[in-house]
């Protein structure tokens, strides 16, 4: 692939404030390659999601500074930056099932400097769970709550703290749970108000919402 096929977004950090992300799943370890040594050569950090082992690990062959992180299926390539004082986003899942898509979030919002506070496995299948982390989450600035099955972690928190909570439905569940759409239709009927929802699995996405939210209150990484 070369820099032309691929039209890379190099003022994007310029434009919003925001690093490229690379969408790995559906390009070969080739292409990724040649993508991330074109944004070394311009100075970008770079964060490539939905990233298979296998195909991680052909890319870490040919750039061996390239960093594999397993749980959120990612790579990044570059110096992440020191988390900003004053801000942390909470990235909440309902189950440890969750999990990738809960770390996608954490490390997106890593690569932007901004701090994270994860906490896996505090679904409403055990309500007890949820309620003994809510005084952790109080000086948290924004929450992103990940969960799959009927997706009703972000409803509920919604309905009980004052800060502004980022639904994540994940493709996790049986039958009719239909990769991840009743979790997100479930997530759009809320009638928590206030509830920000993003696509399927989209733990990136979330972490742009929470880091347009943030610089929106003044915040600068």
């Amino acid at each position: 692939m070369t820099v032309k096929e691929a039209r890379l977004d190099l003022q994007r950090r310029q434009r919003l404030g925001m690093v490229e992300a690379v969408w790995g799943e559906h390009k070969s370890a080739e292409q990724i390659v040649a993508i991330l040594r074109s944004l070394r050569a311009a100075g970008e950090l770079a964060l490539v999601t939905r990233v298979n082992p296998v195909k991680a690990a052909a890319v870490v062959e040919a750039l061996p500074a390239v960093q594999w992180h397993r749980h959120a299926s990612c790579l990044t390539d570059g110096l992440l930056p020191t988390p900003s004082s004053g801000v942390t986003v909470g990235v909440l899942s309902g189950g440890t099932s969750d999990r990738r898509v809960a770390a996608e979030a954490e490390l997106a919002l890593q690569v932007h400097g901004v701090a994270t506070e994860v906490m896996l496995d505090v679904g409403v299948a055990g309500l007890h769970r949820l309620l003994a982390v809510l005084p952790s989450l109080q000086p948290l600035d924004v929450l992103i709550a990940c969960a799959g099955m009927e997706g009703a972690l972000p409803t509920v928190l919604a309905g009980l703290v004052p800060q502004p909570v980022i639904g994540v439905p994940v493709s996790v569940g049986y039958g009719v749970s239909a990769g991840g759409r009743a979790a997100l239709e479930g997530m759009l009927a809320s009638c928590a108000p206030g509830l920000t929802v993003v696509n399927i699995d989209n733990g990136y996405g979330a972490a742009m919402a929470a880091l347009r939210i943030l610089r929106g209150r003044g915040w600068k990484d």
